[in-house]
């Protein structure tokens, strides 16, 4: 109703051209005041209409039920006892009071529902009585009147301001106005009397209802109230109509006769404690200037009228708790100097607005103080909302206008602001009272909110974040000190808010331009974000107390799950400090030069690392120390850190070997090593557990460790290859291969000494209790690649040798394949000798891993022979000319006689019948080769060659092993022969028989 009220109040002051620009807000102004009294009048109306209801449905008498006719002959039943409650006395209605501030303000009071409308009250059923059995008591529902339309409410309002009260004063005023009005016109229309004479009568009359309604002030109060509101009315209006209409006073003698009767209205208000006069008064005065402006006058008055008008409100607010008088002062002041300000300032006008705008704010502060001091309730004071946020906000507001063209002006009126309310909040604090501690808060927090906001306001994105960070750990502090959950959850929202405002800044590398090294923004910004969060995490290891509300119990579940995110989170920008200091560049010393980085990529790299990696050391020191587990955790990640600082290094064409990676990889793996070692011990003393879980965990990272060292070494052997200038060689293809070989056989060596508990309890750490870790967990990966890559190899890698000449076996990659064999035949061995075997390594220690082998060896001894062709033979290295070539598949039937020949006799010396099967289908093989490859060589050496020596060799198969051997039942184990049990006695009916 208020905002239409406004709405229309505009439109018709845009309309009425008198006013010019201020034409719009001069109308908004009334019908804001307008529309309030239209919607007092109508809640008075709609609360007086429902007592009404309630008091006549309570009055009503509760009807008596007929009696069921009955049979003369049957006795009459007696009638049952009520079964439900005994209703209660309808509430006495209410009496008139004699206190004239309840005459006149009636419709200030009553309590009203949330929605703005009187409560009902409740009416108690009522039982009947009924022959039948009582059934269960069921309240009887009353139904809830419907809403009014706004004719309605108009139609109420009207009603409520003629009959509430002294109904015949009210309307003998209208009536006197009625005919005031007409008389004026008609002298005017007649030319009876000049105008000054008419206004002067109009205004005697006024003095007239003021004079007589303050002499019955005491014997009739509500009619002389009445009267002097009517006085009031008509000395405003006289004026106005004197000054606007006729042009009889000029402004500055109207708005002191404006001035004079506000002045007047007020005293009586105050005289005989009348708040409805009191806003009368006021509303005059603070629309007189309004009405009538002609656009000339200086804001130096206007404002300084104000500033008078709303020291004699908070004079008032001294004496008084008329909340809607603070209102219409707040409303009044603030929305005309927004329309001032909107359509008047100029940046020139600044030292003559700043004072009297600073003025407003203090008044208002004062004014919510006063109010709350003299309306106390049980819960504490009062808090009027608009008064304790809406003049920071509106004040503000017009403050960041006055201050636009001033650099860094928004941020120091930020600051003022939260300095105020600050200092105000602890006078409050330093009276000891319980019942301010509500405003008290407020105002704390509209202090903290101000400065936060003028952090932003007048620092870049990396200090805000840094401020903020440290007023989120101030706030979580206070709360955690007071015992209260709001601001610990305001002070972990901040580190949030900053956490974010800090990574905006972080773009296109902008932010680690920095000419000093520490000092600088992006540093001291994660520095700051990351301290505050590792204190409130260490805070929180331990639960906090808290009010027992629903809100606090919600709070603190989720609090407890903070501590070791909220010390990650810290660690994080800890080290994200650091790096963002490696990579740090410089300013150009030039004009339009671009920024010199600190160190190279390669450095960073490695510092980078280093940083980490250190930070994690020392994050284990204090969980040592402390005994906080959390603390510990960040030693858990540096392998991935060096996993991933070692593939960056690759990319970049970067070598371990290389200068300074030489020297900072070993402080890196030393470093690395010591955490694992404290890792283990705090898991054998039982601080992380001691489950099988968490030692197969724990060895994960020993393993992740090995293979980590087996890519550093293939690394240190790329370097050379790389030095000596051999990547178009067989050195180079091997290098991968070699470093793996070499680590698994060093897995097998050294940890397979604790395949077994008793061998393992006597060696010491890391192999005791993670010597399963290294020889099965780590070295299964290696296997697989060592596979593979000897796959690769022995069918990809020609054999050049060069600047050495090729000798076959004797050259890196039958070397390698051979050592490649030779290191997965050991390491199975040792995994078969393991007590108890590891989990799930039924795979490599079964059958189906030995066949895997015996087929790599057999593609090993072919691509032998494959590469002697190659280079002895001169046959090109693809695959089809080495398949078209006659030599290549004479080789290939003498190589697998000779393999099925090796085959079968030891077959037939080992009695292995599986075996000498494989070697006789190998010789079929070669049989079926000669006859569809071999023999089409028409004329060919190599034919005779090949059927020769074939022939040759399947003779000496024959003389050897001719036939598969038998498999002998193995005899089970002798044991004593039992003893000939006695023969059973004979039944009765049986007949003995002799042997």
């Amino acid at each position: 109703m208020i905002i239409w009220g406004i709405f229309w109040g505009a439109v018709l002051g845009s309309w009425f051209g008198g006013y010019g620009d201020f034409g719009p807000f001069v109308g908004g102004i009334l019908g804001f005041f307008a529309g309030l009294s239209l919607r007092w009048a109508i809640r008075s109306a709609i609360r007086t209409e429902l007592q009404a209801h309630a008091t006549k449905a309570t009055a009503q008498p509760t009807r008596p039920p007929q009696a069921a006719p009955v049979a003369e002959d049957r006795p009459e039943a007696a009638a049952p006892v009520p079964q439900g409650p005994v209703p209660h006395a309808p509430p006495p209605p209410p009496t008139p009071s004699d206190n004239p501030r309840d005459a006149d303000d009636a419709f200030w009071t009553g309590e009203l529902t949330p929605q703005g409308l009187p409560r009902v009250p409740s009416v108690a059923p009522v039982a009947a009585r009924t022959d039948a059995p009582a059934a269960p008591f069921e309240p009887r529902k009353i139904a809830q009147p419907a809403p009014p339309n706004p004719v309605e409410l108009a139609v109420l309002a009207a009603k409520n301001w003629l009959l509430g009260g002294n109904t015949i004063v009210r309307v003998g005023l209208v009536i006197l106005f009625i005919g005031l009005s007409f008389l004026a016109r008609y002298a005017a229309s007649a030319g009876l009397l000049p105008v000054e004479f008419r206004l002067a009568a109009v205004a005697a009359v006024g003095i007239a209802l003021l004079g007589v309604g303050f002499r019955k002030r005491t014997d009739k109060p509500g009619f002389a109230l009445a009267l002097q509101g009517g006085g009031v009315a008509v000395m405003y209006l006289t004026v106005f109509a004197a000054f606007r209409l006729y042009g009889l006073l000029p402004p500055l003698w109207a708005f002191g006769l404006m001035i004079a009767v506000c002045a007047a209205s007020c005293a009586l208000a105050l005289l005989q404690d009348s708040r409805a006069l009191a806003v009368a008064a006021f509303a005059g005065g603070f629309a007189a200037p309004i009405l009538l402006s002609t656009g000339q006058g200086s804001h130096v008055g206007l404002f300084s009228y104000y500033t008078l008008l709303n020291l004699a409100i908070l004079f008032i607010a001294h004496k008084r708790s008329w909340r809607v008088l603070n209102v219409v002062g707040f409303v009044a002041t603030f929305g005309v100097a927004t329309a001032w300000g909107a359509l008047k300032y100029v940046p020139d006008h600044y030292a003559s607005t700043q004072p009297f705008l600073a003025g407003f704010v203090l008044i208002y502060l004062f004014t919510a103080i006063l109010y709350a001091r003299n309306t106390p309730t049980k819960l504490g004071k009062t808090v009027d909302s608009m008064l304790v946020f809406g003049t920071p906000l509106v004040g503000f507001g017009l403050q960041a206008g006055l201050v636009q063209p001033f650099e860094l002006g928004a941020a120091f009126s930020a600051l003022a602001f939260a300095a105020v309310y600050l200092l105000t909040a602890t006078v409050l604090v330093r009276r000891a009272q319980a019942s301010w501690r509500l405003l008290t808060e407020c105002f704390i927090a509209i202090g903290v909110g101000f400065a936060t906001l003028a952090v932003p306001l007048a620092l870049d994105a990396q200090w805000t974040s840094a401020v903020w960070a440290l007023e989120g750990a101030g706030a979580f502090w206070v709360g955690m000190r007071q015992a209260r959950w709001m601001p610990r959850a305001f002070g972990l929202v901040l580190q949030v808010v900053a956490m974010l405002a800090f990574m905006s800044g972080v773009d296109s590398g902008g932010l680690q331009v920095a000419p000093l090294p520490l000092a600088n923004p992006a540093f001291l910004g994660a520095m700051l974000i990351a301290l505050p969060a590792l204190l409130l995490a260490w805070w929180l290891r331990q639960p906090l107390p808290h009010s027992d509300s629903a809100w606090a119990q919600g709070y603190a579940r989720v609090e407890v799950l903070l501590p070791n995110p909220a010390y990650l989170y810290g660690f994080v920008f800890w080290c994200l400090a650091w790096w963002l200091e490696i990579t740090r560049s410089v300013p150009g010393l030039e004009q339009g030069q671009w920024p010199v980085p600190v160190f190279s990529d390669r450095v960073a790299e490695l510092l980078g690392m280093l940083a980490v990696v250190l930070s994690a050391a020392l994050s284990m020191v204090l969980g040592l120390r402390t005994r906080w587990a959390v603390a510990t955790w960040p030693a858990r990640g540096t392998i991935g850190v060096l996993a991933l600082g070692f593939v960056a290094q690759v990319v970049d064409g970067h070598r371990v070997l290389s200068t300074p990676a030489w020297a900072v990889w070993p402080i890196l793996l030393a470093l690395h090593g010591w955490m694992l070692w404290q890792t283990d011990g705090l898991q054998a003393t039982g601080t992380e557990g001691t489950s099988a879980h968490s030692a197969s965990r724990f060895g994960w990272f020993h393993a992740a460790t090995a293979w980590l060292v087996t890519l550093l070494l293939a690394d240190c052997l790329w370097s050379g290859i790389g030095k000596a200038e051999l990547w178009r060689t067989s050195w180079a293809g091997v290098v991968l291969l070699v470093s793996a070989i070499a680590v698994l056989m060093l897995l097998a060596l050294w940890a397979g000494r604790g395949n077994q508990p008793a061998a393992r309890a006597a060696l010491r750490w890391p192999l005791n209790p993670h010597a399963e870790a290294y020889y099965w967990l780590a070295a299964l990966p290696l296997a697989v690649l060592v596979f593979g890559g000897a796959l690769l190899a022995a069918v990809h890698s020609s054999g050049h040798t060069a600047p050495l000449p090729y000798i076959p076996l004797l050259n890196p990659t039958d070397l390698t394949l051979a050592l490649a064999l030779g290191g997965l035949v050991f390491w199975r061995r040792v995994l078969l000798a393991a007590l108890p075997p590891p989990a799930r390594s039924a795979g490599v220690t079964g059958r189906h891993a030995l066949v895997a082998l015996a087929v790599l060896a057999f593609i090993v001894i072919n691509t032998v022979w494959l590469r002697v062709a190659h280079h002895f033979f001169g046959v090109r290295w693809d695959a089809s000319a080495l398949f078209n070539s006659f030599v290549v598949q004479t080789g290939y039937a003498i190589l697998w006689t000779l393999l099925a020949l090796s085959l079968m006799v030891l077959a037939h010396r080992r009695v292995q019948r599986p075996l000498w099967l494989v070697g006789a289908g190998l010789l079929g093989v070669v049989v079926v080769k000669l006859l569809l490859i071999d023999l089409s060589n028409a004329g060919g050496a190599e034919r005779i060659i090949a059927f020769i020596a074939v022939g040759v060799l399947m003779l000496v198969v024959g003389y050897f092993a001719p036939l598969p051997p038998k498999l002998t039942p193995k005899s089970p184990p002798k044991a004593a022969a039992p003893a000939e049990p006695a023969a059973p006695p004979l039944a009765p009916s049986q007949p003995e028989t002799l042997p």
